[in-house]
């Protein structure tokens, strides 16, 4: 699937500690609900062993924002963090397993659903920002990433046959043949990728359909069967330009009205929107926030007043402001309230509210901002394309690399800076957090993740300045994100987000995660499972679990 900045890069607009948890655990589960038609008597979830989610699917979302999807709910309702709760209140069983499977994938969902008809099985990974693949169903080797109207045909005879009465009479994407990668079972499976479903009249009456699955697209810019975009890389898109110096935000724009079918004020206008969402959520952080189940607590109150009475270092220039707004937009992640993953959740703070605070600064108004975003947006497309964002697959220079990468960018976009400076500016930030692990304490996103956000707006700051008086960045920014691709394969599993190793094996954040284990048993008088810490070596909400 082509990248999107609305899709995979500013976004999703949501709730919770992590994108690569929370917001994709809620996509994986919207589309398992449409699979069981919303029917269920029984729900069974595993994870590899050797992947990241048994470790912390309870503590980083994955629970929470799964029970969502599985429950219909929108990745920014109000009601997510007691979804596991409300799922379970329906009476429905729910097992949480690990298993031996080795999954190439950290990140890697199994499901096996059953409802009064069937029994179906999937199996799905979190690729990063929110973003996800379907790879199996009931056996079944799948692609399906949530971006358009999918119509699942089992047949036990004439699957060539009808696939090519749909694709003669229908105006699909894609019509594709499975066969069960499960030699004991019979039986294919027709995937039909469209702008809509396929008609009943092709598939409920034909010869050998045994049943029909309608999944409905979760992303919220859809592909289309035409679907094309003038570039995928920094290199590309120099040369699509040809020399001709369009600012950095003009090219995001024909890149997303080519991949999305917007106009160009649809895209400004989408963008002036998150904007708004982005400023709602550092007024709301700034005037404070409550939420148990934290580290810190509301930290951005004090600092703003010790600013605005001139007692920081630097009280009247924008690095404070910038460290207010980071630090405002982070504790309304950990409270749960409304972010937008900028590339991510746990790196959602760094680019928004380093641009927002130098356009304040600026007296620039949310248009500029929006253009602004554009320009990181596009950037953040390079690094989607060949690489990823998840913490689980590269650390936090995925994260938090990725986000001063690309509000390097929209900083030198702010003052009108022309494209090689943008990207220069891009490619010493990634430059200069190449290896940066991911070891968040007890096992939430915040501690030493606020400093990392911080440290990676500071770090934009100075490369836009840096990239904007000359400075040369030697190393063209698709080299350098091909390093940190490679850099994360060199890096051992324990500091990828796994709370098996950095700061959170320390003995300090060992005894917080114990403390917070302890205070969410008390308030929920156990019921829910969540007394056992996360560090145990088989994780389970406490339902169910086998070696």
């Amino acid at each position: 699937m082509l990248v999107s900045i609305f899709n995979d890069v500013i976004g999703p607009v949501m709730r919770g500690p992590s994108s690569s948890h929370c917001a994709a655990a809620l996509r994986i589960g919207r589309l398992a609900r449409d699979m069981m038609s919303g029917q269920f008597i029984n729900v069974l979830i595993e994870f590899d062993r050797g992947g990241s989610l048994p470790n912390t699917h309870d503590s980083q979302g994955s629970d929470m924002g799964l029970f969502g999807g599985l429950l219909g709910w929108d990745a920014a309702d109000e009601r997510l963090p007691g979804s596991f709760q409300t799922f379970r209140d329906l009476g429905i069983p729910v097992s949480i397993e690990t298993v031996d499977v080795g999954d190439p994938h950290p990140n890697t969902y199994r499901l096996t659903l059953d409802n009064e008809v069937e029994s179906l099985s999937m199996r799905a990974i979190s690729t990063g920002g929110g973003m996800i693949e379907v790879i199996d169903i009931d056996g079944f080797p799948v692609s399906m990433f949530g971006d358009c109207f999918e119509t699942l045909i089992w047949v036990n005879q004439d699957a060539e046959a009808l696939a090519e009465v749909i694709s003669a009479n229908c105006d699909v994407h894609g019509v594709t043949v499975h066969t069960n990668s499960d030699s004991g079972k019979s039986g294919q499976l027709i995937q039909v990728k469209a702008d809509e479903f396929v008609d009943e009249v092709f598939t409920d009456s034909a010869s050998g359909v045994q049943r029909v699955k309608r999944l409905a697209p979760v992303l919220p810019v859809l592909s289309r069967k035409t679907t094309k975009v003038p570039f995928t890389t920094c290199e590309e898109m120099l040369a699509y330009d040809a020399g001709r110096g369009t600012p950095l935000w003009k090219l995001a724009i024909q890149y997303e009205t080519s991949r999305g079918g917007l106009t160009e004020e649809e895209v400004i206008a989408k963008m002036v929107d998150i904007v708004r969402i982005i400023r709602r959520s550092i007024a709301d952080g700034i005037a404070g926030t409550q939420y148990d189940d934290r580290v810190l607590g509301h930290q951005c109150g004090r600092f703003e007043e010790k600013m605005r009475a001139g007692e920081l270092l630097d009280s009247g220039g924008s690095l404070n402001r910038i460290i207010l707004y980071v630090t405002a937009l982070m504790e309304v992640k950990s409270s749960m309230g409304v972010i937008v993953a900028a590339p991510t959740a746990g790196a959602c703070a760094a680019l928004p509210g380093t641009i927002v605070a130098i356009a304040e600064t600026l007296e620039l108004d949310e248009r500029a901002m929006a253009k602004a975003l554009l320009a990181s947006g596009m950037i953040g497309v390079f690094i989607a394309t060949r690489w990823s964002f998840a913490a689980e697959v590269g650390g936090c220079q995925a994260e938090g690399g990725s986000a001063a990468c690309m509000a390097a960018s929209g900083l030198v976009n702010l003052l009108d800076g022309p494209l090689n400076q943008s990207l220069a500016a891009s490619s010493m930030a990634l430059q200069s957090m190449i290896g940066l692990i991911c070891d968040p304490v007890a096992n939430r996103v915040e501690v030493p993740c606020l400093g990392k956000n911080v440290m990676a707006a500071t770090n934009a700051l100075s490369c836009a300045n840096m990239a904007m008086s000359g400075y040369d960045p030697v190393i063209p920014l698709d080299e350098v994100i091909e390093t940190a691709k490679q850099v994360s394969k060199q890096m051992p599993r324990e500091l990828r987000c796994t709370n098996l190793g950095g700061l959170s094996m320390t003995p300090t954040a060992i005894a917080l995660e114990k403390k917070l284990a302890d205070g969410r048993a008390a308030s929920c008088g156990g019921g829910c499972g969540c007394a056992a810490p996360a560090v145990a070596s088989v994780a389970s909400i406490g339902l169910a679990s086998k070696p």
